[in-house]
């Protein structure tokens, strides 16, 4: 027999969230360290709206959509609106760093060096997969592969607009 429960859970699993009326996940609770070596904790995100990447140097369609996550967080940056791209726990962490330096990416990078952070979110298993959330800790939108920008951005217009 279906619950409420499971079906929510089936949605979650397969990436479909409604903006209401579907009871939202809680992003998990995470601790992780910046390429900066600032510590930070998911705590820090009430109020606003996050986009979380996990990504690798590896994965050509992360690379390919990295501008297009700086170009959505330099446009929604200054309404509440913020982004971290979290590397998997397998890519070098030099080559992380460097990519993050050459491409000037406007936002937090961390390191995921245990996959905890991987693990906590579902577990992410593939690259690149962008978690939506909004400003009360839920998770309204979880992509796998490239997202379309345009409609992200209609979402995150929805997301900001919310009280």
């Amino acid at each position: 027999m279906l619950t409420r429960r499971t079906l929510a859970a089936s949605a979650a699993a397969l990436g479909i969230a409604a903006l209401s009326g579907c009871a939202k996940e809680p992003a998990p609770a995470v601790d992780y360290v910046l390429l900066n070596g600032q510590k930070v904790s998911s705590k820090q995100w009430a109020g606003k709206v996050m986009l979380v990447n996990f990504w690798a140097t590896s994965c050509a369609t992360c690379v390919k959509e990295m501008p297009q996550i700086a170009a959505t967080h330099e446009k929604f940056k200054a309404r509440g609106f913020d982004t971290l791209a979290v590397a998997m726990s397998y890519d070098p962490p030099a080559f992380v760093a460097r990519f993050a330096e050459s491409r000037q990416l406007p936002f937090g990078v961390a390191i995921d060096n245990t996959g905890a952070v991987a693990q906590a979110f579902g577990p992410v298993q593939m690259t690149p997969t962008t978690f939506l959330i909004n400003k009360r800790g839920e998770i309204v939108k979880r992509y796998v592969g490239e997202p379309d920008f345009a409609a992200v951005h209609g979402l995150i217009e929805k997301l900001l607009a919310e009280g």
